[in-house]
C-alpha cells in the first residue's frame, strides 16, 4: 500500500571534494576518482600539522552563489558551503520560480563544530601572551578590540539553515541540529516529519562541515587518523583488512523535501522518495567500545516503518569511517539484520565530513536509484574476517531492487538510519 505520508525529494545539490554539483559527483564515484590528497598550502618542512591531507573541495568560489556578496563576511567555510549546497537545490527543484508561500517554506540544517581561521585569532592571542605564554586573564579586556566586531555570527551552529533561510525567503519551521556524524541524516529525518505534521510544504534539508582546519584534527588528538600520507587516495579504506584509520574532508549536500502529493501538484520532478527514517542510541556510561546495538536497532526501525524485509533492501549505503572498530561493529550490524545485502561505503572517496557527510553520501543513493547502478567503495582489496558484509568495489554494481539503507551514527553512540526508494520503484 502507499504510504499517505510519502515523502518526495524533489531537488538536490552536492558540494564535495569529488564535484560540485550532481553530474561531476556522481561521474568521480562511476570512474572510482579519489577526493583525499595532499593539500596545496601543506609545507611539511614548517607547517607540523598533525595531518597533511583530506577530502578538500578545492575549487569552491563562494563569490559565485553567496548574495549579497557583503554576506561573506560572517561566513565561515562551513556556511558558505552549506549556501551553496543549498543554492544548487533550490535552483534544481525548480524552488526559484517560486509558487510557494514563505511561511510554508522551511530549513533544517546539520552543522558541526566550526573553528575559527587562525589568521582572525592571531593578534587576539598575540596580545594575551606574555613572555611567550598565554595570559586568559586577558583575554577579556585585551583580545576583544582584536576581533572583527561580527566575528561570532561566522562561527555558530545555526547559522547555516539561518542563511539558507533568509536567502530563500523561508518563513516557515528553521532548525539546526548539531549530532556530529548523523546531523544530516538526523535533519532529514526531522524535516520529514515538520512536513508530515503539516507545518511546512517543502523543507530544505541537509548538513554541511569542514573538518580539514588544523584546529580540528589538534582537538581530534584521540582520532584514530589513517597516516597514509605517502598514498592519501588510498588513505580510506572502509570494510578492508589494511584500514588504519578514518580521514577528515569537508562538504555539503542540500535537498528539497515535500509530500508527493504536494510535488504532482506543483509539477515537481522526483528524484527520489523517502520511505522510512529511525534512529537509536547506545548507552556507555563507562566509555566501553560500543557493540553497534544502536545501528542494528536504527535499521530494524527504519524496516519496521517502510513495512518491508530485508530482501526487498537494493543496497546499503555504510557509515563505513575507516577505523578498526567501527567499521567491525557496522558490518556485524548490517549482516545480523540484512543478511548479504551490497554494501557500499562512499566515505573511501572523500573521508568524514562531520555534519556533512550523510547528506553527500545520502545524494551518492538518490542518483544510484536514479541511474540503476551502485557505486564501488574506493581501496577494498584485502577483506577482513571481522567484517563480512558484501562491499561493492571495483566496478559499479547493477541494482536488483530501487531501494536504499543509508546509515550513520557517532562515536557517542547515536545511530541514524533512512530508506529511500526510486522515484517509480517500489512502493509501500
Amino acid at each position: 500500500m502507499t504510504s499517505t505520508q510519502e515523502i518526495a525529494i524533489t531537488g538536490m545539490g552536492v558540494v564535495s571534494p569529488i564535484g560540485i554539483g550532481a553530474e561531476p559527483f556522481w561521474a568521480s564515484l562511476l570512474a572510482g576518482r579519489s577526493g583525499v590528497r595532499l593539500f596545496p598550502w601543506y609545507d611539511r618542512d614548517h607547517d607540523g600539522l598533525l595531518l597533511p591531507f583530506g577530502g578538500e573541495v578545492a575549487d569552491f568560489d563562494a563569490k559565485q552563489y553567496v548574495r549579497p556578496r557583503k554576506s561573506l563576511k560572517v561566513m565561515s567555510r562551513d556556511v558558505q558551503l552549506a549556501f551553496a549546497a543549498a543554492d544548487l537545490a533550490c535552483r534544481d527543484g525548480g524552488l526559484h520560480s517560486g509558487g510557494i508561500a514563505p511561511e510554508r517554506l522551511g530549513v533544517i540544517f546539520g552543522a558541526d563544530l566550526m573553528t575559527c581561521e587562525l589568521p582572525e585569532m592571531a593578534n587576539a592571542i598575540r596580545v594575551c601572551t606574555v613572555d611567550g605564554r598565554f595570559d586568559s586573564t586577558r583575554w577579556a579586556p585585551a583580545a576583544r578590540a582584536e576581533l572583527y566586531p561580527l566575528w561570532l555570527l561566522k562561527y555558530l551552529p545555526n547559522m547555516l539553515a539561518c542563511h539558507i533561510g533568509i536567502a530563500q525567503n523561508a518563513h516557515g519551521p528553521n532548525n539546526s541540529l548539531v549530532l556530529g556524524e548523523v546531523s544530516s541524516l538526523a535533519a532529514v529525518m526531522e524535516a520529514s516529519r515538520v512536513i508530515a505534521r503539516g507545518q511546512a510544504y517543502v523543507m530544505i534539508v541537509g548538513g554541511a562541515s569542514s573538518r580539514i582546519h588544523p584546529a580540528m584534527w589538534t582537538r581530534g588528538r584521540c582520532v584514530p587518523f589513517s597516516h597514509r600520507d605517502d598514498d592519501p587516495a588510498a588513505a580510506c579504506r572502509p570494510f578492508d583488512a589494511r584500514r588504519d584509520g578514518l580521514v577528515y574532508g569537508e562538504g555539503a549536500a542540500a535537498f528539497l523535501l515535500e509530500s508527493s502529493a504536494h510535488a504532482a501538484a506543483r509539477g515537481a520532478t522526483v528524484l527520489a522518495r523517502i520511505l522510512a527514517t529511525a534512529s537509536a542510541f547506545e548507552p556507555n556510561p563507562r566509555r566501553q567500545p560500543l557493540e553497534g546495538r544502536a545501528i542494528a536497532a536504527s535499521i530494524r526501525g527504519a524496516l519496521a516503518h517502510a513495512q518491508l524485509t530485508p530482501p526487498e533492501i537494493g543496497h546499503v549505503n555504510a557509515h563505513g569511517v575507516g577505523t578498526r572498530h567501527d567499521d567491525q561493529i557496522e558490518a556485524q550490524a548490517i549482516r545480523a539484520t540484512l543478511g548479504d545485502v551490497p554494501v557500499t561505503a562512499p566515505k573511501s572517496f572523500f573521508g568524514n565530513l562531520g555534519a556533512g557527510t550523510g547528506a553527500v553520501e545520502m545524494a551518492a543513493s538518490v542518483l544510484a536509484l536514479q541511474t540503476g547502478l551502485v557505486p564501488p567503495t574506493l581501496n577494498y582489496q584485502d577483506p577482513d574476517p571481522a567484517c563480512a558484509v558484501n562491499v561493492v568495489h571495483g566496478e559499479p554494481l547493477a541494482a536488483t531492487r530501487p531501494t536504499a539503507l543509508l546509515l550513520n551514527h557517532t562515536p557517542q553512540g547515536q545511530a541514524v538510519a533512512v530508506v529511500l526508494a526510486a522515484a517509480d520503484g517500489m512502493r509501500v
